[in-house]
């Protein structure tokens, strides 16, 4: 079965140390990293372009930039400053660009209002695909409007990028319009499998809209990955703090996966955001081995690469595994080897 790996960096380890491991994910046959930009923490295009400085030929996306924080123009820009950085690989370029519609209560935090995301979304990755062309682009909407705006390279390569767009997707409507107007589709983490084969079947629909089949969009997921061989305790342990954030802080994603709501609101209400460690603790406390077995790769190195092959088998083209121990290269080492 055809699969590639890749990992998912966010903020939980040190720059340097990330660094590190993407040079020995590169040298153990991984394909990609990703990096979040989801939370005020670390940003994605820096942390891109170390990534891309330290390695030769991993592809680098955003998983993913939130679209109401920078506007088409200056994304697209942007991610033409990375391409060339990066240099092509087998003839293609090294990056990719994955775009999010954020979410609560971050936006409203800070002054964005997150209205119409699905067209607000449609518009920017129009918008960004013209520009990508290195042709001048006019394009007026609701919520994106260029005047005669191009990339503006005067001096180095003027070729068009080929640069894929993947929307970051959970609901519905979105997944399926990721399937239409997109080269891919970045899949959720804390999901289940049941969720992952409704998700595909989504944008496969959205897919013959747009004449194209499933197997022209791209389908990686975002897969954590809490692993000891060592401990298993205490991987499940870690990765049950990392449901309970998302039980209080994004249930919706928690509900499409079938996850029972009392228990969601009993997690709600020991939690606060930002939360505390010790309300990590107390909330991981409540939440079931099984309800966290459903949702993620948890375990040992055997027991994460099962759970792995039924992603894959559920249709994600590219599992992204986000370590949740401090240790990356046992998550590295188990999945270096072919799964089937």
């Amino acid at each position: 079965m055809d699969y590639r790996m890749a990992l998912y960096t966010q903020d939980k380890h040190d720059i340097q140390y990330e660094l590190e491991i993407a040079q020995y994910a590169e040298q153990n046959g991984f394909a990609e990293i990703w990096q979040a930009d989801t939370r005020l923490a670390r940003d994605c295009v820096v942390m891109m372009s170390a990534f891309l400085t330290k390695t030769k030929k991993l592809r680098l996306g955003s998983g993913v930039l939130p679209i109401w924080t920078r506007n088409p123009a200056v994304i697209a820009a942007t991610w033409s400053t990375m391409w060339e950085l990066g240099g092509k690989v087998d003839g293609r370029g090294r990056v990719m660009l994955g775009l999010g519609a954020w979410w609560e209560p971050i936006a409203s935090r800070v002054g964005v209002k997150r209205e119409k995301p699905l067209a607000a979304m449609r518009e920017h990755v129009e918008a960004i695909r013209q520009l990508f062309t290195m042709e001048e682009v006019t394009y007026q909407g609701e919520f994106v409007n260029l005047d005669r705006v191009r990339l503006d390279v005067a001096y180095s390569d003027t070729s068009p990028r080929d640069i894929p767009i993947y929307i970051g997707a959970t609901g519905d409507k979105m997944l399926e319009m990721a399937g239409e107007i997109c080269d891919g589709v970045v899949l959720n983490y804390v999901v289940s499998v049941d969720y992952i084969k409704r998700a595909v079947a989504l944008v496969e629909k959205g897919a013959k809209k747009a004449g194209k089949t499933l197997a022209d969009i791209d389908r990686p997921e975002l897969l954590v990955c809490s692993l000891s061989d060592e401990d298993p305790k205490a991987a499940m342990a870690e990765a049950k703090k990392l449901v309970a954030y998302y039980l209080a802080t994004e249930p919706h994603i928690m509900k499409a996966s079938n996850v029972d709501e009392d228990l969601i609101n009993k997690v709600q209400s020991i939690m606060t955001w930002p939360a505390t460690e010790e309300e990590y603790i107390k909330a991981s406390k409540v939440i079931p081995d099984d309800v966290v077995r459903n949702l993620m790769a948890v375990g040992t190195s055997e027991e994460c690469r099962a759970k792995v092959r039924e992603y894959i088998e559920a249709g994600v083209t590219c599992p992204i595994l986000f370590p949740m121990m401090n240790d990356i290269k046992p998550v590295v080492d188990a999945f270096a080897e072919p799964l089937w």
